[in-house]
């Protein structure tokens, strides 16, 4: 198939990965084979691979939100759905691509079709495993694939050093009242090395004592403690995530609003542009708020259990989590989306977009904004 939404490939083309879309065919282009003599520029990329395929390792995975002529592709309801796409031609993206939603009706006959997968290959599970998560954050696309086994390169993960050391010193701050409430206050030192060591653990999922005393202690089956301290983790990587991008999401919805683009507006357009602009910039805020108070349901359970010695609160939380933690991933993940790609697209050395195209990007964010079970306004008016 052909999608008129991949006209924006050639813009993906040079982007990194995003919160919304794994970039695999940059991936392949910074680390893969060479176009002119073939030569694996990674040894990394191709012997850790994220998928065996070698099209799909060059494909690009977007978490897209459904229109209302796509939901019924599925069998059950939903409103955001794993979409991977494969250019038709590598090096002109404006050719498009053909795309398939990952658990659409017919998936697995369709991947037979074009690719020669059977029922059972481990890219499909892959696949699967990757349309659980609600976004594309790389910290939780790595762990997600750890925990069904796949251990991917670093290559294929936006993940600097800088990153990783600024997020482990995150959740060490978090974790240590935690860990001083176990070991006792007269252990401060003690406390602060036993904080480093879990946090670790916490953050590249290795067993360890203090984490199963913790389960034993919330009286948690194995099963739902897996899942609650993974979403755990999300929810500490997104309230780290969100600390850090406040000041630029105040700057993109600045520049929502102030920003012209290239050629001449009539008055139709000017018109839209106006509406897009209002509703994008509210959108973004009141997304914002909702993200703060949905942590705050996390700050408020772990300080029962650390301040007040009061573990039912964060049991009740981890059992909790799973259903917060995908609606809290769209709004962080849509909010990431459009600060990552405005800093692309509107970089000094980018041309200025036209009209036309900067009403595409508002629709895009706007839609991407949406809560679950909502509408576009225009679909809305046109359901009335």
């Amino acid at each position: 198939m052909t999608d008129r939404v991949v006209r924006n490939l050639e813009h993906l083309r040079s982007s990194a990965s995003t919160a919304r879309v794994l970039n695999l065919l940059r991936v392949w282009e910074e680390h893969g084979e060479s176009r002119t003599d073939g030569a694996v520029r990674n040894p990394d990329w191709s012997a850790r691979p994220v998928f065996r395929t070698s099209a799909l390792n060059r494909s690009l995975i977007i978490k897209h939100r459904l229109r209302r002529n796509e939901i019924d592709l599925f069998p059950g309801r939903r409103q955001v759905a794993t979409k991977m796409v494969i250019p038709i031609d590598d090096e002109d993206l404006k050719t498009g691509g053909r795309y398939v939603f990952v658990n659409q009706i017919g998936f697995e006959r369709m991947m037979a079709e074009a690719f020669g997968l059977s029922a059972g290959h481990p890219d499909l599970e892959t696949l699967r495993l990757i349309d659980r998560l609600p976004s594309l954050d790389p910290f939780l696309l790595r762990e997600q694939l750890r925990r069904g086994g796949l251990d991917p390169a670093p290559c294929y993960f936006a993940i600097s050093e800088s990153d990783l050391a600024r997020m482990q010193s995150f959740v060490h701050a978090e974790i240590e009242p935690l860990v001083s409430l176990s070991l006792g206050e007269d252990t401060i030192a003690v406390a602060s090395e036993s904080a480093s060591r879990m946090a670790a653990k916490i953050l590249s999922n290795s067993p360890g004592d203090q984490l199963e005393a913790l389960r034993h202690t919330l009286r948690l089956a194995p099963e739902q403690y897996q899942e609650g301290v993974f979403c755990w983790k999300g929810f500490l990587y997104y309230k780290w995530t969100l600390s850090t991008l406040l000041g630029e999401v105040a700057t993109v919805a600045e520049a929502v609003r102030t920003f012209k683009p290239t050629g001449k507006i009539d008055r139709v357009a000017r018109e839209h542009l106006d509406r897009s602009r209002t509703v994008l910039r509210g959108r973004i805020i009141r997304t914002c708020d909702e993200v703060s108070r949905t942590l705050r349901i996390y700050d408020d359970a772990y300080a029962r259990l650390t301040q007040e010695g009061r573990p039912t609160a964060f049991r009740d939380f981890l059992l909790d989590a799973p259903s917060m933690f995908a609606k809290l991933g769209d709004q962080l993940g849509a909010v990431q989306h459009i600060v990552s790609y405005w800093r692309f697209r509107f970089r000094p050395a980018a041309h200025p977009p036209g009209v036309e195209e900067l009403m595409d990007i508002f629709m895009d964010f706007e839609t991407g904004l949406l809560g679950r079970g909502e509408l576009p306004d225009d679909i809305a008016v046109m359901a009335a």
